[in-house]
């Protein structure tokens, strides 16, 4: 789950990179391409089976550890001090990631399949930018991203370090490090993920 895990993490820095495109403010110009590219490159085509392949196995194997730990110790605590040694959200991942799921369902419904489509149908003049703008004009959608990037926060700011103490690499000298870099990490991409609904919905782009 760690190495699924850090997968995903990478994968992330990429999409939050061509997303903050948008932010140069040129009608989308420069996202356009970046996102023309990432979804008609058949080399990131065939990488994308792997992100799929990762991100389904993450799934599982969150839900497998979760039934794991479920079974462990089918009869609570009679009195519970876990907050004296753990955190809410590291408590709490099953459930920060079935919020992710239910995002990823939404988002996935809503740019990723039309994308796909229109690739396959041979339409190479789809502007997602303006897709964005649509789909970011209406205050449901922006408080259902909001919501996964609130749950993506907290999951990767429990994961990131998680995933390093899975492979042994939790010592006094380096899990400082670690722990300050995945605090960096999770800030500025659940920021820039939460600011592009926001900027399109509070129309701060033109």
């Amino acid at each position: 789950m760690g190495l699924t895990g850090l997968f995903l993490i990478c994968f992330l820095i990429i999409h939050v990179g061509v997303n903050a495109c948008i932010f140069v403010n040129d009608h989308g110009e420069i996202f356009n391409i970046a996102a023309h590219f990432m979804s008609h490159n058949w080399i990131l085509r065939i990488l994308e089976i792997g992100l799929f392949a990762g991100l389904i196995l993450h799934i599982i194997q969150g839900l497998l550890l979760w039934k794991q730990n479920r079974s462990a110790r089918p009869v609570g605590y009679t009195v519970s001090a876990a907050g004296a040694s753990s955190t809410w959200y590291s408590r709490s991942m099953g459930l920060l990631g079935s919020l992710l799921l239910i995002f990823l369902v939404v988002h996935i419904s809503k740019f990723f399949v039309d994308t796909k489509i229109a690739l396959y149908s041979g339409d190479r003049a789809t502007n997602l930018y303006e897709e964005m703008q649509a789909e970011f004009s209406r205050w449901w959608i922006v408080v259902i991203y909001l919501v996964g990037v609130i749950a993506l926060f907290w999951h990767l700011l429990h994961g990131f370090q998680s995933a390093f103490q899975t492979f042994g690499l939790n010592h006094k000298r380096y899990s400082p490090i670690i722990k300050f870099i995945g605090i960096g990490y999770t800030i500025i991409v659940s920021l820039l993920f939460a600011l592009m609904p926001l900027a399109m919905f509070l129309k701060w782009l033109d």
